[in-house]
């Protein structure tokens, strides 16, 4: 097939193209910047939301897999609410120009405060604007695909693990901080459990959903277990041989982050385990 990825330049984007090209699939990757994208792709550097006709100008795609987002890793920037409709009309658009299967990256912090397992009926209280904007997106995109008789996925990301300098999450800045030389990382208490999954797993697995289309709706794109993150986080520094320590209580834990959160993996393991998602 032929699959657009949007926002492809960015750390997400960079591995799901290549887990995508792997796979067999042709792929329109899009970006402001197009520099860190596999060279295999046909890339495109633009502003999505200035095309007057997306469709054609990406050369009539089979799949968009919109992962564009500004301001992922700052859960109240105000570029959650102030880009969405901007996101609204482009998914909109392509779907009424003629594209028949659309996937889109969510988060778990769609969920809001919620304790065990997650699946696509687990209801949603964002608690950030972050998790607001992607819930409010979730719920305008597949109204949309009903409306237009479209295929719609939507990956709802866990905690990703790696050690990349592109990455905002905690790792990425535990890296940063071992490259600068700290002794120290101040850290929460880390009591907390979440789903984490690594780098080129949850590309693998991201890349699985969009080149199938049996297996639809929510998908969540995780290991489907629960461990602390003081587990994982110190796993991560002895992985990578860092001698950095983590300084614990430094920060106080997140009002909206759950003591216990993971996703159910059924239905990604349905899709990695048939295996008719490469081309």
């Amino acid at each position: 097939m032929k699959i657009l990825v949007t926002g492809a330049n960015g750390y997400l984007g960079q591995g799901i193209v290549k887990g995508i090209l792997d796979n067999g699939h042709e792929v329109i990757a899009a970006d402001f910047a197009t520099n860190y994208i596999d060279e295999r792709a046909e890339r495109k550097a633009c502003n999505l939301f200035e095309i007057e006709n997306p469709y054609q100008y990406f050369g009539k795609p089979d799949v968009l897999l919109h992962l564009a987002w500004r301001d992922g890793f700052v859960h109240n920037s105000d570029a959650h609410i102030e880009d969405l409709p901007k996101h609204y009309a482009f998914i909109k658009t392509m779907m009424e120009l003629g594209i028949k299967q659309v996937a889109a990256m969510g988060s778990m912090h769609e969920i809001g405060f919620y304790e065990g397992s997650i699946d696509e009926n687990t209801p949603c209280h964002p608690m950030s604007l972050y998790g607001i904007g992607k819930d409010a997106l979730r719920n305008a995109t597949q109204l949309l695909a009903k409306q237009n008789n479209v295929i719609f996925q939507w990956l709802r990301g866990y905690y990703i693990v790696g050690n990349s300098k592109f990455g905002s999450s905690i790792f990425s800045k535990i890296s940063a901080a071992e490259a600068e030389g700290k002794k120290e990382f101040p850290f929460t208490s880390g009591q907390n459990q979440y789903d984490f999954i690594d780098y080129d797993d949850f590309c693998t697995q991201a890349a699985a959903v969009v080149g199938q289309h049996q297996i639809n709706g929510i998908i969540n794109i995780g290991s489907g277990v629960p461990e602390k993150l003081t587990d994982r986080v110190e796993r991560f520094i002895t992985e990578n041989g860092y001698s950095i320590k983590l300084k614990y209580g430094s920060f106080p834990d997140r009002p909206y982050d759950s003591k216990a959160i993971w996703g159910n993996g059924e239905k990604i393991q349905s899709i990695l385990e048939a295996g008719n998602y490469k081309s």
